[in-house]
């Protein structure tokens, strides 16, 4: 789509058309203002879309990012979104060999059932008690942070007093994570479990005096005020493809296929230089709003660029013909994939393959986790799958930080995709491979993502799905009122690499727009 005739001045320019831009674009263009989106892609949506990535095969998978927890209710609601999300009845199952036996962890079916299967795995109830009384403490957490997130920053301590639970603001906020999970509970596995919510796309111990892992594990519990992950009905891609029409029937114009490349600025307007596949053009703004990291932001601006971002994460994903059968066969397959199926990712599994991995190694066993987004909703397959009985599986790897892959990217990600599986078979009663769809050229449904591949194709930097490690939710001294100024009056940072930003949020879009609406007033 060609963005405009000539040169035309818009109220705001929105750089990239992820999901936080179409929210921002949508915020501003239903509030009357003239809005146009840049994005250098041929489609909008950035890591939140839908993909049928196998040749010849009708199945719509979440590719990159595909739960959801951080999207605030007031945004769907505000926007009139048609988009839903369904809830996920069991919340993880974890395997694991116990005394020559396979047995797990099943949390989820309601308490009863989540403190049987505590005691089965330990023995007692001691750690089921202190698992309810840690999550009780963090959903309390939840329900008072995750409705500041649409607001202006809180200072410090207007959040400490807002969390009023000094116990909770020392182990969420002050000290490593770490230190909270060995001192409530004594099994290595159920460690292992409530760590990983402070490893996702994070390589950090869980005695990481940075307290990347607390950020981490902060964002992963407070979402929707009670930290459950639900599945979108339809894909990701619902969601961004409910936002790009919200903001087309507000008014704003997509443009896709337009690659924003500079941003001239004196602080009231600015020249937004774009290019095409017909050449360059220009557009200029009252505001520009940057969905996209901040490198980007620099780069666009002539700025100092901030210290460089890693990911540390493996993407997998795959269609089966059937689920695999467990090795424990006490539990349903179709339970135990429908919530986080957790791999090698026992407390001390975590801190050894964290430790190899900051050794420049592979780890030997390295940490996964997966889950079925199609036993929740099936509509992401067409019809035929359906009643055949294939199901999707989305893995997400832990400790596989972008370094690992610089020496050959597409050598080590066969070799650490091998090992991961190999963790997954270790605990299924017959092999993946036996399980997979193959496509229509006769290869087997699955695809790998490593860091590299991720900022080669989404232009995340080092692969980092947050942009940066994640800040946390309060006012600090380079942070402005809503955490998405920068150092130009009139240039926004609405995406994932703002304050308050990471994950499929909407709210650096949202907090972005209302920057805007506020500095009209004024």
């Amino acid at each position: 789509m060609t963005a405009h005739e000539g040169h035309r001045t818009y109220d705001a320019v929105i750089v990239g058309g992820g999901h936080n831009g179409l929210v921002a674009a949508a915020y501003l263009a239903r509030a009357g203002r003239s809005v146009l989106v840049l994005e250098r892609l041929d489609h909008t949506g950035g890591a939140a879309i839908s993909t049928r990535p196998f040749a010849g095969v009708d199945a719509r998978l979440s590719r990159y990012s595909y739960l959801v927890s951080l999207l605030p209710k007031k945004i769907v609601r505000d926007l009139g979104l048609d988009f839903r999300v369904r809830t996920r009845t069991v919340s993880s199952y974890t395997p694991v060999e116990r005394d020559g036996r396979s047995t797990g962890l099943l949390v989820g079916g309601g308490d009863r059932r989540t403190r049987e299967a505590f005691a089965r795995l330990t023995g007692s109830d001691r750690e089921f008690e202190a698992w309810q009384l840690f999550y009780g403490m963090t959903g309390r957490v939840a329900e008072r942070v995750f409705p500041t997130l649409t607001e202006p920053l809180p200072t410090r301590d207007e959040l400490r007093r807002r969390v009023d639970d000094e116990e909770a603001w020392r182990v969420l906020f002050e000290e490593p994570i770490g230190v909270a999970i060995e001192d409530r509970f004594a099994d290595d596995l159920v460690r292992g479990v409530v760590l990983t919510d402070g490893l996702i796309g994070t390589f950090a111990d869980a005695h990481d005096p940075s307290l990347a892992q607390n950020r981490c594990f902060l964002y992963h519990v407070i979402g929707g005020g009670t930290g459950a992950w639900d599945v979108p009905v339809g894909g990701m891609g619902a969601l961004t493809d409910a936002l790009a029409d919200a903001a087309r029937n507000a008014g704003a114009v997509l443009a896709t296929g337009h690659e924003a490349v500079h941003i001239a600025t004196d602080g009231r307007t600015a020249e937004i230089t774009y290019r095409t596949a017909d050449g360059e053009g220009t557009a200029t703004a009252r505001h520009v709003l940057v969905n996209a990291s901040p490198q980007a932001l620099a780069e666009l601006t002539g700025d100092t660029p901030p210290d460089p971002a890693e990911g540390a994460q493996l993407k997998v994903n795959m269609l089966l013909k059937r689920l695999p059968k467990l090795r424990d066969s006490s539990v349903d397959p179709r339970e135990a994939f429908s919530g986080t199926f957790h791999i090698a990712e026992g407390y001390q599994q975590l801190a050894t393959a964290h430790a190899q991995a900051d050794a420049g190694e592979l780890p030997a066993a390295p940490p996964s986790e997966i889950y079925c987004h199609s036993l929740t909703d099936p509509t992401i397959l067409g019809p035929d799958l359906v009643d055949q009985g294939y199901q999707t599986l989305t893995l997400f790897g832990l400790h596989t930080p972008a370094r690992l892959f610089d020496r050959d990217n597409d050598a080590v990600r066969e070799e650490l995709l091998k090992s991961t599986l190999a963790q997954l078979d270790a605990h299924l009663a017959e092999p993946l491979a036996d399980c997979l769809a193959v496509d229509a050229d006769g290869r087997p449904c699955i695809e790998a993502k490593t860091p590299l591949d991720l900022e080669r194709d989404l232009r995340l930097p080092g692969g980092n799905i947050f942009h940066r490690e994640l800040a946390w939710p309060y006012a600090q001294e380079e942070t402005g009122r809503w955490g998405v100024e920068t150092r130009h009056p009139n240039v926004l940072l609405c995406g994932a690499g703002a304050v308050r930003g990471g994950g499929v949020s909407g709210v650096p879009g949202h907090n972005a727009a209302m920057a805007v609406l506020e500095s009209a007033e004024e």
